[in-house]
């Protein structure tokens, strides 16, 4: 087990807008969006926040690789890194 690594990600969750952020992309990611495509756009309205605060926000969570980005012509779709959220997960199981 890495500690370093898995504290990167709960650190970068521990910010409430951060969390809430996540935890919509997993929804999306789990609804039936096709092929888990998740269009931040649709969430900024959802959480009413603003371009550039989700643009942080994601590059926080990216840079924990709880997800990943990509442009889909002029949208950016973020998807759930499913290997970190498994990671977290036996971490959370072990407490």
């Amino acid at each position: 087990m890495d500690t370093k690594r898995i504290t990167k990600k709960l650190k970068a969750l521990s910010n409430p807008n951060r969390f809430e952020l996540f935890l919509e992309i997993s929804k999306r990611n789990q609804s039936s969006y096709q092929e888990d495509d998740c269009f931040v756009f649709s969430i900024m309205e959802k959480l009413k926040i603003s371009a550039p605060t989700i643009s942080h926000h994601l590059k926080e969570l990216e840079n924990a690789d709880l997800i990943t980005t990509e442009r889909n012509g002029k949208f950016l779709v973020a998807r759930i890194n499913r290997e970190a959220l498994e990671e977290l997960s036996g971490v959370i199981n072990l407490l």
